[in-house]
């Protein structure tokens, strides 16, 4: 069974920056093509972000692009998720996602394999 370990949410004011972490329990997590999503009350899981295995690609929704950055360290089991110039709708509890898959397949939501337990981020206008 993988975990997945969600950090670094909290409360900021617009235009501010986080920068969320994701620690992975696997020995195998360069197998993992790996993702960010979000998810607000009332509102299905939306995808945000995510990485190949090796690092090499990246994906973002339209609207993240140019402000978050997904990155990995495979030697530390840990997959990051550089918010900045954030606004008051990015706020959302964003989830960790691991899927044994191709990396493009995470847009979709599909083939993922396990979820964080999610990290609440608040932007204050």
């Amino acid at each position: 069974q993988v975990q997945l370990v969600e950090s670094g949410g909290g409360l900021v004011q617009a235009g501010g920056s986080l920068r969320l972490s994701c620690a992975a329990s696997v020995r195998t997590f360069g197998t993992y093509a790996m993702g960010w999503f979000r998810q607000t009350p009332g509102k299905e899981r939306a995808f945000v972000a995510a990485i190949s295995q090796t690092g090499v690609i990246t994906d973002y929704t339209d609207s993240v692009k140019g402000r978050f950055t997904i990155s990995r360290d495979n030697a530390k089991n840990t997959v990051y998720l550089q918010m900045n110039s954030l606004k008051p709708e990015d706020t959302a509890v964003y989830y960790c996602a691991a899927a044994r898959t191709n990396w493009s397949r995470l847009r979709t939501g599909t083939g993922i394999d396990y979820w964080g337990q999610g990290t609440q981020v608040t932007v204050s206008s």
